[in-house]
């Protein structure tokens, strides 16, 4: 009967079955690995794992695991999630197997008993490897575990955005296809040594369930993976991943540039409350390089922050060109990718030192979550993470996993999105009753050629202002049928939004008008429906103005 490598690779675990559902469970002894041998009904012998979901698994208390800083952020001591690199002895004693364990893969291709597990852990390969005397002290491979990186099989963003973190790399075992959610609020310690050999880093663990978990870790890995980067920090919300990024890498008293396109929430936690630390800020518009070099040349500029493409108008901004602008005056650039993706657009490999995504929007895709995260460099992403530690803002397990399910269709549902947006947005343009249309793959956009340059693809949203008033738009929105009424984007469902009532109802017509959010504005976020069903919803709801 064949073996899974788990029970070859640590034979000597001790099991406890709690509750005995059948009555009949055999009782675990000291040496006997995972699985039992017992009778069956018929009387023959057999090796069997005996009801999984009420064995409760303990590491022997000489388990110990070590791993490098780097990596430490990977691991988890709560039952055998995130093993990234571990070791035991036993006195130096040779374990006593059973019959039944003896007897596993007796082949010649399996004789070798697995003494090594390889995993993962970010951008570096380390052996979860057990001593074992039985077995000429050779750490010999589970098959199929090379350590060989994902990139170099996985030749499209696609497939990384499915297998990334989880077909090779995932510190947490098990057989399972899908990534497991690990609820748990806290990660325990057999004893007190053990605690504090984790206090001077001998020992890995996450100590408390804010500081990280093997799920998220998963999802933090994958995106890693799509954006090229060292690091990546998950939280709660892509506001959350903003404003504890500002507040991380912006001394009291620093001074940062932005644009005058974004989101509004962004601009008025730039305008409201950094000010209060002393920060300042000058706004430029998204082309605008000369006046952002007049900045960097008046002030001690210690960010540039921006979204390209940008909300609500889709301005792009020359994410290289600012990037050697910035770095040769020492200040850091952040961009805010989320209506990109990191399919259409790889901001850290133009030139910018952190990446920001709402992972509610695209990358979770469906609606159902929310989410942040901020990718880059470790030394940086490790300053805005002890942050994070701080202020809370952690990313449920829950959340993490629905993201993680959500990434494996993001190539799919992102190229169904840039196609209908552009086919749409080239209708749109053509319509007598649409005056501007915003979109950065339409020639007339004011970025066509930079978006053309550092986009592979243009997006699912496209802005456009209706021919009319406040009350004529919102006649026009009321009578589309697919797409719902709401205040996000890039999700399965189709969104439909006037941000002049759904973003700035609270200020006065002239206000809204400072920021060129017009009464007849309309953001439109393409779903994954059929393109011939939404545009003939769009032109029959045209039809009724």
């Amino acid at each position: 009967m064949a073996v899974s490598s788990y029970a070859r690779a640590f034979p000597s675990f001790e099991c406890r079955s709690e509750p005995d559902f059948s009555g009949s469970l055999p009782r675990p002894n000291a040496t006997a690995g995972v699985r039992f041998s017992g009778k069956d009904k018929s009387g023959s012998s057999r090796s069997q794992a005996y009801g999984l979901s009420s064995l409760i698994f303990r590491f022997p208390p000489n388990f110990v695991r070590q791993l490098s800083i780097k990596a430490r952020r990977n691991c988890s001591n709560i039952g055998v999630a995130q093993i990234v690199a571990a070791s035991w002895s036993n006195n130096n004693a040779v374990p006593d197997f059973t019959p039944a364990a003896n007897a596993v893969d007796s082949s010649a291709s399996a004789s070798a008993a697995v003494t090594a597990v390889g995993i993962t852990a970010g951008d570096e390969e380390v052996a979860a490897v057990v001593e074992n005397k039985a077995f000429n002290d050779e750490n010999v491979q589970i098959k199929g575990s090379t350590g060989v990186k994902y990139a170099s099989f996985l030749n499209s963003d696609g497939s990384v955005a499915i297998h990334a973190g989880e077909r090779l790399g995932r510190g947490i075992v098990t057989d399972a296809i899908t990534t497991p959610v690990v609820n748990t609020s806290a990660y325990f310690f057999n004893k007190t040594s053990d605690l504090i050999d984790f206090k001077e880093k001998r020992r890995a663990s996450f100590e408390y369930g804010r500081y990280g978990n093997p799920t998220t870790i998963v999802l933090e890995e994958k995106i890693s993976a799509l954006e090229g980067a060292e690091s990546t920090l998950i939280v709660a919300s892509g506001m959350c991943a903003s404003t504890v990024m500002f507040l991380a890498l912006v001394p009291a008293g620093g001074h940062i540039v932005t644009t005058t396109d974004c989101y509004r929430k962004t601009r008025v936690f730039i305008e409201t409350i950094l000010p209060k630390m002393g920060i300042t800020a000058t706004v430029i518009d998204p082309a605008d390089m000369g006046a952002l070099e007049l900045a960097l040349n008046q002030k001690q500029v210690d960010l540039f922050f921006t979204e390209s493409p940008t909300n609500p108008f889709l301005r792009c901004v020359d994410i290289e060109l600012v990037s050697k602008l910035c770095h040769e005056k020492g200040a850091l650039v952040c961009i805010d990718g989320t209506f990109a993706t990191p399919l259409n657009q790889k901001a850290l490999a133009l030139g910018a030192d952190l990446v920001v995504h709402s992972a509610t929007k695209f990358l979770g895709g469906h609606n159902d979550v929310l989410a942040g995260c901020i990718s880059g460099p470790e030394k940086l992403v490790s300053v805005i993470r002890n942050l994070h530690h701080i202020l809370g803002g952690a990313l449920n397990p829950n959340a993490a996993y629905l993201i993680i399910r959500g990434m494996k269709t993001l190539h799919l549902r992102v190229q169904q999105q840039n196609s209908t947006a552009l086919r749409m947005a080239e209708i749109l343009e053509a319509h007598p009753k649409v005056k501007n249309v915003y979109y950065p793959g339409l020639p007339s956009h004011p970025e066509y050629h930079l978006a053309k340059k550092q986009m592979t693809g243009f997006g699912g949203v496209v802005s456009f202002e209706v021919d009319g008033d406040l009350l004529t738009t919102a006649k026009f929105v009321d009578a589309l049928r697919i797409p719902y009424i709401a205040p996000s984007f890039g999700g399965c469902e189709s969104i439909v939004d006037q941000p002049a009532i759904m973003s700035y109802w609270d200020l006065s017509q002239s206000d809204r008008a400072k920021y060129g959010i017009m009464d007849n504005l309309v953001r439109f976020s393409f779903g994954v429906e059929d393109f011939e069903d939404v545009k003939a919803d769009i032109l029959q709801a045209f039809e009724s103005i």
